[in-house]
């Protein structure tokens, strides 16, 4: 076994399969990830988590109404408690955010975040007041004094710094940690501080002077969380010790050691009687604590993943927690039971589509399972289990009363959309299914594949009708001609093929790109066939001769999603490099190019009316833009990761998009309607062609380049297999 210390920031690598590997504390930022397969088996990475928001930290503000919430997703939202509904989101962090924390008169937001920056934030209009700036590294913790004028924060530069809040200035700085300074809290008087750290001592600070009262040492590792009992007379922490200990704050004696986690504990908190005390651990679970007695009073299990805050609502009726399973739950703390909980799938979701006639909508996800949405309500109507991997790809039969699904199984299943049974189990491919489409008449179902291989299947049978090879890698897209009589197909093997359906030949080769092609899709007419593709162009192709009609050029980067409008006169493309273009089809001529997203842009959709073209992107947001004019209509916040897939529902008034994040919003009218924990959008009605590659299946991850390179004054050493060959770097 192999262990890399080592930062890979900005490393191109492609088609590399590393197994039995041992990855911890790495840098996977800022990442261009093709085609990187490690073997989920023997693969654990420990501490770090590529593809989820999993930093998720909370306060109540001081009239109970409302709590905020940061996330690794570099966002702030505010949430009203009675209904659970996102009040605002508050951007301008440019990465994790570590605290939040509510000024005593509710109306200040205080944020402290890994961009080294503390931000005050007016709770009223949701726009930033002030921008602290002082902290050398990251900001970990941030703390109001009783009566407002003084912010608290601890960083891992060692130090905790004072800030005047009207003025913003910086008051002083206490210097003592000689390590990460965690977590920073008032007692109710404002005239003390106590700090927790990674050198595994709490310390208690003078606020007037800035002197050190007192170093409290006990815990045998580091300390992540502190806080003031409502009296002042108890102080709390939480440690990587799995222990909490209760402290006596005027002698700085122990009073008490409270033994039950069995992992780190993250967070402590006291409830406003004072006694109650809440911990959330990595063990996954919350702990209720009699603080008289030091007894646990009451376990709360629930989330399926590390509990990194909890805080008690100003009533002390309810608990909030925050947990690396994405979710934010409420509990009853008298009951001990939850009452709410937003969530759906409990990992990434891949694919969407609505039926028909719009009413439903399914999602496939990576936990295993299919789920079936009423679109009006927002209620899960029904949840599909069967298979024993991720689902990648979801399609409805153009009558909406079968569901085709694909997935890491390397089955395709079929569904009863009514009963939610299983109606078949299709099995011939020998890997992952990609992608599934039903042809216009709903009898045949194609499917795309890594075993490179596309196949035709009998609905009505489950019957392989014909398979059809050719390509040379991974087949990531297949789309039926409106007719039915012609499937296109795109692969990483660079090439589009053109199928003939009735006979399972191969009608054409297209050749011309020189990368993965990510994206096919047909004009309204059938005749001409577009194509987006890593090579950074998008291609027009005659489909009857198989001639490449047009190279549309433009984009400096990978083109991940090409879109005809209605009447076929133009083309939408999005880009990693962050723009999207119109085309007109005729001429290949760039019509216009559309700026405004901050980072890539995986997928582009038109409106039925051609009027409104809907974008969403790596920048979380979705965009709205007026096809005639090229400006933007609206911007569309909600996502907490990437938007990956945006489509129209026919008539046009609804839009759907797919996230990283485990969501699509379904927007009504360009307002949020509501939230379903789904992902990726595959509406055939709406044509939506974007690149259909799936991410983090055996932590798969996407490069366009492999180079052997230097790091850190020495090379991997790895055997690793690239495009059957095998190379080792020593």
């Amino acid at each position: 076994m192999v262990e890399i210390k080592v930062d890979l920031k900005n490393k191109f690598f492609e088609k590399i399969r590393i197994k039995n590997t041992f990855v911890f504390e790495d840098n996977f930022e800022k990442y261009n990830y093709r085609n990187l397969k490690l073997n989920k088996k023997n693969l654990q990475i420990n501490g770090i988590n590529l593809n989820e928001a999993k930093l998720l930290v909370f306060c109540f503000s001081p009239d109970g109404n409302t709590l905020a919430s940061g996330s690794d997703d570099k966002s702030i939202r505010l949430w009203d408690v009675k209904t659970g509904q996102q009040k605002a989101k508050l951007d301008g962090h440019t990465h994790y955010v570590y605290s939040v924390c509510f000024s005593p008169d509710g109306n200040t937001l205080a944020s402290g975040s890994r961009d080294n920056s503390i931000r005050l934030w007016d709770v009223k209009t949701g726009q930033q007041k002030a921008k602290l700036d002082g902290h050398t590294h990251y900001v970990y913790s941030v703390c109001f004094s009783p009566d407002g004028n003084t912010l608290a924060s601890g960083s891992r530069d060692n130090s905790i710094r004072l800030w005047d809040v009207k003025t913003g200035q910086q008051k002083a700085k206490l210097d003592g940690h000689t390590h990460y300074v965690y977590s920073v809290c008032f007692s109710p008087d404002g005239n003390t501080l106590a700090s927790g750290s990674r050198d595994n001592s709490i310390r208690l600070w003078d606020v007037k002077t800035g002197q050190q009262k007192a170093k409290l040492d006990g815990h045998t590792h580091y300390v992540y969380s502190v806080c003031f009992s409502p009296d002042g007379n108890t102080l709390a922490s939480g440690s990587r010790d799995n222990s909490i200990r209760l402290w006596d704050v005027k002698t700085g004696q122990q009073k008490a050691k409270l033994d039950g986690h069995t992992h780190y504990v993250y967070s402590v908190c006291f409830s406003p009687d004072g006694n109650t005390l809440a911990s959330g651990s990595r063990d996954n679970s919350i702990r209720l604590w009699d603080v008289k007695t030091g007894q646990q009073k009451a376990k709360l299990d629930g989330h399926t993943h590390y509990v990194y805050s909890v805080c008690f609502s100003p009533d002390g009726n309810t608990l909030a927690s925050g947990s690396r399973d994405n979710s934010i739950r409420l509990w009853d703390v008298k009951t001990g039971q939850q009452k709410a909980k937003l969530d759906g799938h409990t990992h990434y979701v891949y694919s969407v589509c609505f039926s028909p006639d719009g009413n439903t909508l399914a999602s496939g996800s990576r936990d295993d399972s299919i789920r079936l949405w009423n679109v009006k309500t927002g209620q899960q109507k029904a949840k599909l289990d069967g298979h024993t991997s991720t689902v990648y790809s979801v399609c409805f039969s153009p009558d909406g009363n079968t569901l085709a699904s694909g997935s890491d199984d390397k089955s395709i299943r079929l569904w009863d959309v009514k009963t939610g049974q299983q109606k078949a189990k299709l099995d011939g491919h020998t890997s992952t299914v990609y992608s599934v489409c039903f042809s216009p008449d709903g009898n045949t179902l194609a499917s795309g594949s890594d075993d490179k291989s596309i196949r035709l299947w009998d609905v009505k049978t489950g019957q392989q009708k014909a398979k059809l090879d050719g390509h040379t890698s991974t087949v990531y897209s297949v789309c039926f001609s409106p007719d039915g009589n012609t499937l296109a197909s795109g692969s990483d093997d660079k090439s589009i093929r053109l199928w003939d359906v009735k006979t399972g030949q191969q009608k054409a080769k297209l050749d011309g790109h020189t990368s993965t092609v990510y994206s096919v899709c047909f004009s309204p007419d059938g005749n001409t066939l577009a194509s987006g593709s890593d090579d950074k162009s998008i291609r027009l192709w005659d489909v009857k001769t198989g001639q490449q009609k047009a190279k549309l050029d433009g984009h400096t980067h990978n083109v991940y999603s090409v879109c005809f409008s209605p009447d076929g006169n133009t083309l939408a493309s999005g880009s990693d490099d962050k723009s999207i273009r119109l085309w007109d089809v005729k001429t290949g001529q760039q019509k216009a190019k559309l700026d405004g997203h901050t980072s890539t842009v995986y997928s582009v959709c038109f409106s039925p009316d051609g009027n409104t073209l809907a974008s969403g992107s790596y920048d979380n947001s979705i965009r709205l833009w007026d096809v005639k004019t090229g400006q933007q209509k609206a911007k569309l916040d909600g996502h907490s990761e990437l938007v990956q897939s945006v489509c129209f529902s026919p008539d046009g008034n609804s839009l759907a998009s797919g996230s990283d994040d485990k969501s699509i919003l379904l927007l009504y009218q360009k307002q949020v309607f509501f939230r379903l924990q789904i992902q990726r959008n595959l509406d055939q009605k709406c044509k939506i062609s974007f690149f259909q590659h799936p991410f983090a299946i055996h932590l798969i991850l996407w490069f366009t380049r492999l180079q052997f390179f230097k790091v850190q004054g020495s090379f991997l050493q790895k055997t690793v297999s690239f495009q059957d060959k095998y190379w080792s770097n020593t």
